[in-house]
């Protein structure tokens, strides 16, 4: 599969129709401008992009910034909206059998709840919502993985923010030999549950969906996409001029 190179990661070449016809097994990860910036500091995130069996460009912004590249994406394809297409595709698929995990207590649940409805079967098994900080008890983690596999699920979405998501997943995927499907999809479930609305199609499609859940959330946002976000464009502008350097090339 061609692939399109931003910064230190390698982007599939991919449209939502090819994915959907394709994905049944590895690991899921969509990076977006914050990643980026992680990806230029973080080694173990930057370890866990070059493990995952698929790397789909989440934002609209990366999409129209590969235009100025040699080889670009065909589209962009935000995770919280793939997802939704992702069980409907299987709606009828028997042997698609989902756990969600992540987001506040009862959101998880609530999610499940509402998409088991829509599609009008128990397509998502099980749900939890982890403690904060989850990831720094070994006990806890146990106790999830041990949740997942009495589940009897085969696809798991892990929606705790980057880069815990994609790291716990990395770290824990082998303990749970009967999922063949992981997915780091961020707020999917608080998407899903509706404790968090999407921005308005238009903002969606200008890539400005961003700037959208910055106005909704400024507190926990406006750092983020304000001021570490914007290395971003400095990185970028050093790829165009051929002088961009993987800080974690060998």
């Amino acid at each position: 599969m061609e692939k399109v190179i931003i910064l230190n990661i390698a982007i599939q070449s991919i449209t939502r129709k090819e994915l959907l016809n394709s994905l049944y097994d590895g690991v899921l990860i969509t990076p977006n401008v914050d990643h980026l910036v992680k990806l230029q500091h973080d080694k173990d995130f930057y370890d866990v992009y070059q493990k995952a069996e698929w790397v789909i460009c989440d934002s609209k912004i990366l999409y129209i910034l590969s235009k100025l590249l040699k080889h670009s994406l065909p589209e962009a394809i935000p995770g919280s909206s793939f997802f939704t297409s992702y069980y409907m595709y299987h709606k009828d698929d028997p042997d698609c059998r989902i756990f969600l995990l992540g987001a506040k207590e009862g959101v998880a649940v609530k999610a499940m709840e509402g998409i088991n409805e829509k599609v009008g079967r128990q397509i998502v098994v099980g749900a939890h919502s982890p403690s904060f900080g989850f990831e720094r008890n070994e006990q806890e983690c146990m106790d999830i993985i041990d949740i997942v596999n009495k589940s009897g699920a085969n696809v798991l979405l892990v929606g705790v923010g980057a880069p815990k998501q994609e790291k716990w997943i990395m770290k824990y995927r082998d303990k749970m030999p009967n999922v063949k499907l992981f997915m780091a999809l961020g707020a999917t479930i608080d998407f899903e549950a509706g404790t968090l609305k999407r921005a308005p199609l238009l903002w969606q499609k200008i890539g400005m969906e961003w700037l959208y859940r910055c106005l909704k959330e400024p507190k926990r946002l406006f750092k983020r996409y304000f001021v570490d976000d914007m290395q971003f464009f400095f990185y970028f502008m050093k790829q165009l001029m051929g002088i961009y350097k993987n800080p974690f090339s060998k």
